[in-house]
């Protein structure tokens, strides 16, 4: 049995989005415990009428949210009956529990996993590892894109080495082909950061460094894992996901423009269909923290509950794959 706690307060559809998650996650894994942490009336009301097993699912009451707006390192001790914090003191103190998945505030969730739950031992800081989808079918990660602003190159070295045993163990990928996020391929390419790092990364053993990669090649399908300091990470996936959301608005309003498009568009109804699955970043749950003791997801805040039950499987499949075994062992080899 895998213990996940969900934390069912902070998003913007929550608590209805969390609960509704949780417990389509529960009803396609039979060997899925879910804790759900908040405003027990409140939960209690969401799971009214819907069909679950009641002797895989309880309730935590923790009334209290934690906004986006609050310092986390203030949050973290003085809101310890927020939704937030009682799943991440039940992470820390319940070894039986295996993960915990989030929508709330990302700084309260990154301070609370590092300084509460705690690092693997040898991780200079923990990273967010989110997952997009590429042009040939595939994914691709982005490690970091958030949780650490200021790199250092041996933080980057962790990153390739947690982001490439990530999508070795949790989705099969072979040899992931690891790249530097640069402006340009060229080796020499980028500022010092940049130019420290590519060496350690030609050198790392057990990580399929393939070079730089430029930004505009992120989905294309030709790399499997991207590294890069918490800020250009950010950056670079914001930028993907508004471009891709901003093409779709303007699809669609060219298509009711005209009647004629409108009859075009009918007879291609299920491509456009396809095409707008494919973009919706809600079909690829969330970010792992790689270089915790524990599996913590952080959901997008706009989560509905397709995310939220993605982010509970990939706290399943980390799990089930001993991911941070797998982490732990291949930095104590670098």
């Amino acid at each position: 049995m895998i213990k996940v706690v969900a934390d069912c307060f902070g998003g913007d559809h929550s608590p209805g989005a969390n609960v509704e998650g949780a417990v389509a996650a529960l009803s396609k894994n039979k060997e899925l415990y879910i804790i759900l942490t908040g405003d027990e009336a409140n939960i209690r009301a969401e799971l009214d009428g819907k069909k679950y097993d009641r002797d895989r699912l309880e309730i935590i009451h923790a009334p209290a949210v934690i906004g986006c707006d609050e310092k986390p390192t203030e949050v973290i001790k003085t809101k310890r009956d927020s939704s937030m914090m009682a799943a991440i003191d039940l992470l820390r103190t319940d070894e039986t529990v295996a993960g915990m998945v989030s929508v709330g505030s990302t700084g309260a969730l990154i301070a609370a996993t590092t300084l509460r739950v705690g690092r693997l031992p040898g991780v200079m800081r923990p990273a967010f590892c989110p997952i997009l989808p590429t042009m040939t079918g595939g994914i691709v990660g982005i490690c970091d894109s958030g949780a650490v602003v200021d790199c250092g190159p041996e933080m980057l070295k962790q990153f390739a080495v947690m982001g490439s045993v990530y999508l070795q163990s949790a989705f099969g990928i072979e040899s992931p082909r690891a790249a530097l996020l640069n402006i340009g391929t060229e080796s020499e390419k980028g500022d010092k950061l940049r130019k420290e790092t590519y060496p350690l990364l030609e050198e790392l053993e057990g990580v399929n460094f393939v070079g730089n990669m430029e930004s505009r090649d992120l989905l294309t399908g030709k790399y499997d894992l991207i590294v890069c300091d918490g800020f250009s990470g950010n950056v670079l996936i914001k930028t993907t996901e508004g471009a891709c959301l901003e093409m779709l608005k303007m699809l669609k309003k060219n298509i009711y423009s005209s009647w004629k498009y409108k009859l075009g568009a009918l007879l291609q109804k299920k491509m456009f269909s396809q095409i707008k699955d494919f973009m919706n970043y809600q079909n690829y749950g969330g970010s792992v923290i790689l270089g915790a003791r524990k599996t913590v997801v952080k959901g997008h805040g706009s989560s509905n509950a397709r995310a939220i039950e993605v982010c509970i499987d990939q706290v399943c499949r980390a799990e089930s794959s001993r991911m941070n075994e797998k982490i732990s062992a291949a930095l104590s080899g670098n």
